[in-house]
């Protein structure tokens, strides 16, 4: 740009400073933006060199770009300078405006620091305003907005070397430069806008690829698994509808996607299994329950949920993974029938008979002497009424509970007391009746008919009992030839029509291997009360049994 006064400046000069600028904001990179800035200096506001220190993130100035001479771009471009030192430039000499000029009978100072330099020495001025090779002119560039760009934040600096016509620009090339370096900045920060715009858009491409990758994998992982899997809705009216299922849970309970999606986990639940998937029914939850097929039967599963979350805030839902264990339940129910029920006949065995009976039947306390009773009546308030109320008496007859504490009292009182008919005849007292049953004549049978027969007619006396007997009744084998029947409910006529008629119905002839066996059978009855444990009724209804059977004559006895 030639020395010319303000008024006099020359279309041309407005026409070129106007194009570079055109061409610095039209830069398609920040590189090519930094150099386009470069450039602009030597070839719109006429000096021989520009150089682009541009901030870093760690606050010093790199060298980004150089137009000029192709030797000082080899040797600086990429050197950096701390910010100390330009700080100390950009503080020194004199300021022109926004600008800062350093002479060169002061910048000799600055030789020694960090910055890069591509100047060399010459001889002292001529006149007043000629350029000496040591004088340095730089442009501060500032983040735009506010006017004169001078309170914005530091973004680079324009270093400036060798005006074309040898002179210190005047108030138009100072203005020039001045307004340069503040489009410049514009243009740096628009470009470094763009930068990380493009920069976000490709992480959000490869971000978007990622999701649609994992989409696409848990999309497969999901309809292609072999357990059955499912996604229900987690929380509000329709908490556990289920949204999607896969092929493989669709197969395991007969119906297709169409129709499951009409449904809840609730809907096909086993009623008795409604309060264990309810406890279940969140993240983590595991449950073993039933669900219903289309054909109306249930398959035993295991429930394992997860939460899947739409979005960072977005809804929720429950991934269901559903495994089939029928085979390993039936097993389990297999293994717990053969430890309670006789393997020859399938009754419940002996152990089994003891616990129903003892899960009827409530333990009295010890008898305690009975002058301790007032002292504990008086320490827990209770009276002889309170002790008539239990129906539980001491060794001399008294009404008397002894317990812990009053709660203890309370517990036993709302347990509903199994009681026993008294004396010989019906009084109309009903209980639960034992029923001991020993096989008249079945030795004979083994000795002459080997055991193989033995063990035909135990099974068929079993079906017989079984057969006699009421829903709701127990019929057990204790060992060997002896059954016992539980029946509750039960009088006294009642309790002896029941063994009449079970010894009717073993007596009738027992076809094995052509040949056609006679059993007889003895009852006792027994009655089971609470205070009594589970052995002791037995042993009261065995013994009634054996007196029952040396009452009949032996005849009477026999088998056929």
């Amino acid at each position: 740009m030639e020395t010319e006064s303000e008024p006099y400046v020359r279309l041309a000069t407005l026409r070129q400073l106007h194009q570079v600028m055109a061409d610095m904001n039209t830069a398609r990179s920040l590189a090519d933006t930094l150099q386009t800035v470069a450039d602009g200096v030597v070839t719109g506001l006429g000096y021989e060199l520009a150089c682009v220190n541009l901030v870093q993130p760690d606050g010093d100035l790199v060298v980004a770009a150089l137009a000029g001479n192709s030797a000082a771009e080899a040797l600086i471009t990429g050197r950096v300078g701390s910010r100390t030192s330009w700080e100390r430039r950009l503080t020194m000499g004199e300021a022109w405006g926004d600008l800062r000029f350093i002479p060169h009978t002061e910048g000799w100072v600055l030789d020694e620091d960090d910055v890069p330099q591509w100047y060399t020495d010459g001889p002292a001025p001529r006149f007043e305003d000629e350029w000496h090779p040591a004088d340095r002119l730089f442009a501060p560039m500032y983040t735009p907005g506010v006017p004169g760009g001078s309170c914005g934040e530091l973004i680079g600096v324009l270093s400036v070397d060798r005006p074309r016509n040898g002179r210190h620009p005047g108030a138009w090339g100072r203005e020039a430069l001045q307004m340069y370096a503040f489009q410049a900045a514009i243009a740096i920060s628009n470009a470094r806008l763009r930068a990380n715009m493009q920069r976000a858009l490709v992480r959000l491409e490869r971000e978007q690829q990622a999701l649609r990758a994992s989409e696409e994998s848990f999309r497969q992982a999901f309809e292609y698994a072999p357990s059955g899997m499912a996604i229900a809705e987690m929380g509000g009216d329709q908490h556990g509808r289920i949204l999607r299922t896969n092929d493989a849970l669709c197969r395991l309970l007969g119906r297709p996607a169409s129709s499951m999606r009409r449904y809840s986990f609730s809907d096909l639940v086993h009623p008795e299994d409604i309060g264990t998937l309810l406890r279940t029914s969140a993240e983590g939850g595991r449950a073993e329950l039933r669900l219903c097929r289309r054909d109306g039967t249930y398959l035993w599963v295991s429930l394992r949920n997860s939460v899947v979350a739409d979005a960072a805030d977005g809804p929720r839902f429950l991934l269901t993974h559903v495994e089939d264990i029928e085979d390993r339940k039936r097993r389990e129910l297999q293994l717990a029938h053969r430890a309670s029920h006789d393997s020859l006949t399938g009754l419940p065995n002996s152990a089994e008979l003891r616990s129903r009976l003892g899960a009827r039947l409530c333990a009295r306390p010890a008898a305690i002497e009975p002058g301790v009773v007032d002292t504990i009546d008086a320490a827990y308030g209770h009276g002889p009424a309170d002790h008539a109320a239990v129906g539980v008496y001491d060794v001399n007859g008294h009404g008397f509970d002894f317990r812990p504490g009053p709660e203890a009292f309370d517990a036993y009182d709302h347990h509903v007391h199994t009681v026993a008919p008294e004396g010989e005849r019906d009084d109309g007292t009903k209980g639960l009746a034992v029923l001991f049953c020993d096989l008249d004549g079945f030795k004979s049978i083994n000795d002459r008919f080997g055991h193989n027969a033995g063990d035909a007619v135990l099974i068929e006396v079993a079906r017989r009992l079984g057969g006699a007997v009421r829903d709701g009744d127990t019929v057990a084998r204790l060992g060997g030839d002896e059954f016992v029947v539980l029946a509750d409910g039960l009088g006294r006529a009642d309790a002896q029509d029941l063994a009449v008629r079970l010894r009717n119905e073993i007596i009738q002839p027992i076809r094995v291997d052509g040949r056609a066996m006679r059993v007889g059978a003895s009852f006792g009855i027994g009655w089971a009360h609470c205070g009594m444990s589970a052995d002791e009724v037995l042993q009261s209804a065995d013994e009634r049994m054996y007196i029952e059977k040396r009452s009949r004559p032996k005849a009477h006895r026999r088998a056929g």
